[in-house]
C-alpha cells in the first residue's frame, strides 16, 4: 500500500515519460464513489504545474442529469448510478478533448446538488487533462468507448468496510443525521461501487487508497 505521495511520484513520471511523444494526454482517475479519485488527481494536477507541466482536472460528475429529469424518470433515489448521467455528452466532450481544442465543460456543486454549465475551461494548450469519475473504465455501454481514449488509466480500489466509512463521512458532512447518512450509503453508493467492481475494465495502474 503506498501513500499518496508515493502514488503521486509514480503517475507524474510516468505522465513526464509520455509527454516526452505526445503533446496532449488524457489521463482518467476512476473508482468507486468515495475511493479518493478527487484527491489524487488535484494532488497529480497540483505536482505537474509545479513541475511546468499544464494539467487541469475535468470531473465527470459535471454530466449528472438534472433532479429534474431524474425526477420524471423515476430515478432520483438512484442518483449517481451509470443511467443518471448524460453519458453520450461526457463522451462526445472527451473526444472533442482528443483533439486540443479549447473545450468548456459543466462542474458539479454537490453542497447544491446540481451541476453547473460552463464552470470548467480547458485552453487549447493544456498538455494534460485529468478526467475522474466512477465510471470511466466500465464495462457497460456507452462507457466503455470511453476506454481506447485513455492514454493512461488509473484505477483507485479501496476495501468496501473503508469505502462504506467514507461515504457515511462525506454525507455526514453535507449535514445529514447519522441514519440518513447511513441510509444514503448503504441505498445508494455501496450499490454503485459494487456494481463498477463487478464490471470493471483493467487499467494501466491500479492503485490502492489509503486514508
Amino acid at each position: 500500500m503506498q501513500s499518496i505521495t508515493e502514488q503521486v511520484n509514480l503517475l507524474a513520471e510516468r505522465v513526464h515519460e509520455m509527454h516526452e511523444t505526445q503533446e496532449r494526454l488524457l489521463i482518467c482517475v476512476a473508482g468507486a464513489p468515495g475511493s479518493g479519485k478527487s484527491t489524487l488527481a488535484s494532488e497529480l494536477a497540483r505536482r505537474l504545474n509545479q513541475e511546468r507541466c499544464s494539467a487541469m482536472i475535468v470531473p465527470m460528475d459535471g454530466f449528472h442529469l438534472d433532479n429534474a429529469v431524474l425526477d420524471a424518470r423515476g430515478l432520483r433515489a438512484r442518483k449517481g448510478a451509470p443511467e443518471t448521467f448524460d453519458a453520450d455528452g461526457f463522451l462526445h466532450m472527451i473526444r472533442r478533448m482528443k483533439e486540443a481544442v479549447e473545450v468548456v465543460a459543466p462542474m458539479f456543486d454537490r453542497s447544491r446538488d446540481l451541476s453547473i454549465a460552463g464552470a470548467v475551461v480547458v485552453p487549447a494548450n493544456c498538455a494534460v487533462i485529468i478526467v475522474e469519475g466512477n465510471y470511466l473504465m466500465f464495462n457497460e455501454m456507452p462507457w466503455a468507448n470511453l476506454a481506447p481514449l485513455w492514454d493512461l488509466s488509473v484505477r483507485l480500489e479501496v476495501p468496501m468496510p473503508q469505502l462504506r466509512a467514507r461515504l457515511i463521512q462525506r454525507w455526514l458532512s453535507l449535514n445529514h443525521s447519522r441514519t440518513a447518512a447511513t441510509r444514503r450509503a448503504e441505498g445508494n453508493d455501496i450499490s454503485n461501487a459494487e456494481r463498477i467492481s463487478l464490471q470493471a475494465l483493467p487499467c494501466n495502474i491500479t492503485l490502492t487508497a489509503q486514508d
